[in-house]
């Protein structure tokens, strides 16, 4: 086979293509990526559980249904790792969370069940912080996420292990979610690429800590068109769920070469965020973004500016009670479970107790209010563009990190807040580390801001760039 000694590093597309010819099997691509990460992942611990013998049994189902002749689904043959806060039947699924440590769900979420019609294989579980609550990839029931180009940095949060993996090449996809930059934020720290769908686009049904207005899942890979498959896969109406949206999403594949000319772009100016950036983050983000002009977009030379005084405050009352009203308020009747809970999950939790519905309802209006200006700021400009985080991956800390937080989240918060879609593309280095830069556009245009990744991925071509190869080592 003649891709046999680097197929961990192939794109998902490329993949099927090999498993739909019957060039390589899917057992063969997924035992390989399995003797990989058990032979690598110890010093990154991206993985909280391998599926194993589960994920070699539906690779095999695979292999023997396209030769019997059956029709081949979009992910064929395509190993995806999955987020450990979506269940998977009979796959160990924690949240990240001591207390549910040896969950075993009866049932998939509604994206792990549409992965498996779609013929992807689930590799494994990946490391995720106590239902998603933090900006690092740490908690109790495993040692810390690391980031793959320097170990003693974070891999970001909080769909940390996700992005870890991808840029350990131990699978081509992964399934994260994002509330205020848990996919774009990792994406961006390890040099992958990211996206959060519009709000609604995905239904959230088969998950711990779900969030109401703020979270959307979304697809991670190394490989732009690899991501549009997955979202293709995941962004159908699920009538159930009363917060998804209900039109047919357009075919995210079948013009993601069709470029960007004549579309319009700003840059957006976020004064706040800057002052806790680093320069030189800022000055290769902006470089590559001033580059769109060559694919014959239409770039706004006057920065664009968006009214956030406030937002982050009216998305932490939202963002902590939706997750308490639909996890935390149960384990608080538990006084055992609830001791169990990591300091930053319990502290979230007890603030989210004391906010009352006047502050509620507040927040919903500072919402309404911003979803406004960001509709009114995108009357002129198709897109948006900025940085994903304003610096690279911060050393891990001994203590919470919260002095950090403005600088992690002050550019993807705001995005989520809106309910736009957007995506982290990496577009250089600062000191040897990844940057990414964000793409932002309107509600339910997941499609142009793919087109425009793609024009990016052409002019940064980040595929082939890894980690050094003395890091894989376990």
């Amino acid at each position: 086979m003649t891709y046999a000694e680097d197929i961990h590093w192939l794109p998902a597309w490329r993949l099927r293509e090999l498993v739909v010819s019957r060039k390589v099997s899917a057992e063969e691509i997924t035992g390989r990526l399995l003797e990989r990460i058990g032979r690598l992942d110890k010093g990154i611990n991206a993985f909280l559980t391998l599926a194993g013998e589960g994920a070699m049994a539906e690779a095999r189902a695979t292999d023997q249904a396209i030769a019997e002749g059956q029709t081949p689904g979009p992910l064929a043959g395509v190993p995806v790792t999955i987020k450990d806060q979506f269940f998977t039947k009979g796959l160990r699924t924690t949240g990240g969370s001591k207390i549910f440590e040896n969950h075993i769900p009866l049932e998939d979420s509604v994206h792990v069940a549409r992965i498996r019609a779609a013929g992807g294989v689930i590799l494994g579980k990946t490391h995720t912080p106590e239902f998603g609550m933090y900006w690092r990839t740490v908690g109790l029931i495993s040692d810390e996420c690391r980031n793959p180009w320097e170990r003693q940095r974070t891999a970001g949060g909080s769909s940390g292990g996700a992005a870890a993996a991808l840029t350990m090449g131990f699978g081509p996809l992964a399934l994260g979610s994002d509330s205020g930059g848990s996919i774009r934020l990792p994406s961006a720290q390890c040099g992958i690429f990211g996206m959060l769908p519009s709000s609604g686009r995905v239904p959230q049904h088969g998950g711990f800590g779900s969030r109401m207005f703020l979270s959307s899942i979304g697809p991670m890979a190394r490989d732009v068109r690899d991501a549009a498959m997955l979202l293709q896969v995941l962004a159908v109406p699920m009538p159930q769920d009363p917060f998804c949206r209900t039109d047919t999403p357009p075919d995210y594949l079948s013009g993601l070469e069709s470029g960007i000319e004549g579309v319009s772009v700003a840059w957006w100016d976020n004064t706040v965020a800057e002052s806790f950036s680093s320069p030189e983050v800022l000055r290769v983000v902006r470089s590559a973004a001033e580059k769109i002009g060559a694919f014959g977009a239409k770039f706004d030379r006057q920065p664009l500016r968006l009214d956030t005084d406030g937002i982050d405050e009216a998305w932490r009352v939202l963002d902590f009670v939706d997750c308490r009203a639909s996890l935390g308020e149960e384990l608080e009747r538990d006084p055992i479970r609830f001791a169990q809970l990591t300091p930053y999950a319990k502290t979230r939790f007890e603030w989210a107790a004391g906010i009352s519905g006047t502050e509620y309802s507040r927040a919903i209006l500072r919402r309404a209010r911003f979803v406004r200006s960001v509709n009114e700021a995108f009357g002129d400009h198709d897109l948006l563009l900025a940085p994903t985080i304003g610096i690279t991956a911060p050393v891990i800390e001994t203590d919470n990190m919260t002095k950090r937080i403005p600088a992690l989240v002050s550019y993807t918060l705001p995005v989520n807040f809106a309910g736009c879609c957007a995506a982290s593309v990496p577009c250089g280095f600062v000191d040897g580390l990844p940057v990414g830069l964000q793409i932002i556009g309107r509600p339910n245009d997941e499609a142009l801001v793919l087109r425009a990744a793609r024009q990016f991925e052409l002019a940064f071509p980040w595929q082939d760039l890894h980690p050094p190869e003395h890091l894989e080592v376990a």
